[in-house]
């Protein structure tokens, strides 16, 4: 029968498992197992997470059995509910590539549950990192919500081409390529965040009547950080910039498509057409597995931009979900 010992630093230890909440000075041992996981991205190291410091209370959790840390949960806290981290995507338990199983998770969880409740949480909500995210095979966390009767209250859409065997353009993207080729557009990478952060606040704001999730500061800051994981693309005509794409490079896993956004002339011209198919190749050349081109959804899943899912298909999206679970304590 396991053990409990409930302990005056909110330490919660069963079977020589416990939990705590993350603080500062574990900051090189919480990116360590990061970059060793099954798992994570560079999403989840702290110089990602805590550029938004300000915005987010944070309260990740760090897992130990004896002394070594076997799994992390990056999460910050708002009244009674500890979330999966509000500043990121997705992110779940962040779990080891080897000595981790599903029994191991179901430890993890349980004491985890118990170290809440001391601390009077009442709600868990958790993004479970994307399998195309995984490096082996990595769902037990998904077993362990089921086994705590979790319930499915977000699904997005993402559109993905797995790079092994990629879907080619339809035939109007072939053309779109074509015509974006013949009238001199070119594509690559480019430094110039500015003039690209002030065309896209305008798209956004016209369109959406709402700013980028990032600041240009806070971009700039994120890219200065992780210049080989974070990187913008543009298509130019001359000196005129057309259209644009921000990469995010997880690993050799996954290609995520950030920030898209043309100008009318680019539309015109089908520079989005050329710049996909410049960025898919690129991918598949460095050898990515997967190329993301982000979800197209609203209202946490159940408002479809069909239109745009449609366009994502067209160059070879198939569909992945990102899924977020509510969890009652």
């Amino acid at each position: 029968m396991r053990q409990k010992t409930l302990c005056k630093s909110w330490v919660v230890v069963i079977n020589m498992i416990s939990i705590a909440r993350y603080n500062e000075s574990l900051k090189s041992q919480w990116d360590e197992v990061v970059r060793q996981s099954r798992n994570g991205t560079f999403l989840h190291l702290r110089d990602y997470m805590d550029y938004h410091h300000d915005r987010f209370v944070d309260h990740s959790l760090v897992a130990r059995k004896g002394n070594d840390i076997i799994a992390l949960l990056p999460a910050c806290i708002d009244s009674d509910t500890l979330y999966s981290h509000r500043g990121l995507t997705f992110g779940g338990w962040i779990v080891p590539m080897r000595h981790f199983d599903v029994t191991t998770m179901l430890d993890v969880w349980q004491q985890s549950t118990m170290y809440m409740k001391e601390q009077r949480i009442t709600r868990l909500v958790y993004k479970a990192v994307p399998h195309i995210y995984h490096r082996y095979p990595t769902e037990e966390d998904l077993y362990a919500i089921f086994r705590a009767n979790g319930t499915l209250i977000e699904s997005n859409i993402s559109s993905v081409i797995d790079l092994d065997e990629p879907l080619l353009f339809d035939r109007g993207n072939k053309r779109n390529v074509n015509l974006a080729t013949r009238n001199n557009v070119s594509v690559g990478e480019s430094q110039d965040w500015e003039k690209y952060w002030s065309i896209l606040q305008r798209l956004l704001m016209n369109k959406y009547g709402r700013k980028p999730v990032h600041s240009l500061d806070e971009i700039k800051l994120l890219q200065s950080r992780f210049p080989e994981n974070i990187k913008l693309y543009t298509a130019t005509l001359h000196d005129e910039l057309l259209a644009g794409v921000v990469m995010y490079y997880s690993g050799d896993q996954v290609a995520h498509c950030q920030y898209i956004s043309s100008t009318p002339r680019g539309r015109e011209l089908k520079s989005l057409a050329l710049l996909f198919d410049y960025l898919i190749k690129l991918a598949a050349n460095i050898g990515f597995k997967y190329f993301d081109f982000g979800i197209s959804n609203e209202d946490g899943g159940r408002y479809l931009n069909e239109g745009l899912v449609v366009q994502k298909c067209r160059m070879g999206g198939r569909g992945i979900v990102y899924n977020t679970y509510s969890i009652n304590l």
